[in-house]
């Protein structure tokens, strides 16, 4: 991690993104802080590290995505957090949406598929010193040792709201998860008012890779 650089032109680019969030409706400052905590270029190939602060998506190996920092920062506002929460993540990725709720002060538990990037993750969040549970395995399961959460942040297309997702989910808690089977999905945010009972609120479409039911490497 040596050959990390954070230099001035990356430390403007990144308050311009940061400019550009705010003007596209992300009012939580917190959020807007940890964007700027946590150097986005870090997550990413050399060769894309002209574009790290554009709003774009970038591939980062496996057949996967990192999310346009837009998506990460408003999937993070609508999980509405508070400190010390549980958040259990689905899709670890790159790592970066991690660090993001690592520095927001939440306990993050996430689950990742891919071994390379599982691998890659855990490497860059021990590089920020952060906590966080890092798991190999199938998001489709969630993680029932650790479970409830009072938080779930699915980062993957779903074809469906997985039912034992909403088992692991504390009453009062909150599922942000996009759903939908073609290119694009349907942003949703589940609030579980019982063991039986949720209530769900749809926010505008995106796109996601999709989220596979098997664990592969």
């Amino acid at each position: 991690m040596e050959h990390l650089k954070d230099t001035f032109k990356h430390k403007g680019r990144r308050r311009q993104l940061i400019e550009e969030l705010a003007q596209m409706g992300i009012q939580d400052q917190r959020i807007l802080s940890a964007f700027d905590a946590i150097p986005r270029h870090y997550f990413l190939d050399l060769a894309f590290d002209e574009q790290a602060y554009t709003n774009m998506a970038f591939q980062i190996g496996s057949g996967q995505t990192i999310s346009h920092p837009y998506t990460v920062a408003y999937q993070t506002e609508l999980l509405q957090l508070e400190k010390s929460m549980r958040v259990l993540e689905i899709g670890t990725g790159s790592g970066f949406q991690t660090c993001i709720l690592c520095k927001l002060g939440v306990k993050v538990f996430s689950i990742e598929r891919h071994q390379p990037l599982h691998n890659k993750a855990k490497r860059m969040i021990d590089f920020f010193g952060f906590n966080a549970s890092l798991f190999f395995g199938d998001g489709y399961k969630g993680n029932r040792v650790y479970a409830p959460y009072d938080r779930i942040l699915v980062t993957c297309g779903a074809p469906d709201i997985p039912e034992v997702l909403l088992e692991q989910l504390k009453i009062g808690g909150l599922m942000v998860i996009p759903v939908g089977e073609g290119a694009e999905q349907k942003m949703l945010r589940i609030h579980k008012t019982s063991d039986t009972t949720f209530t769900s609120e749809e926010f505008g479409t995106f796109k996601f890779v999709p989220m596979l039911e098997r664990t592969v490497k």
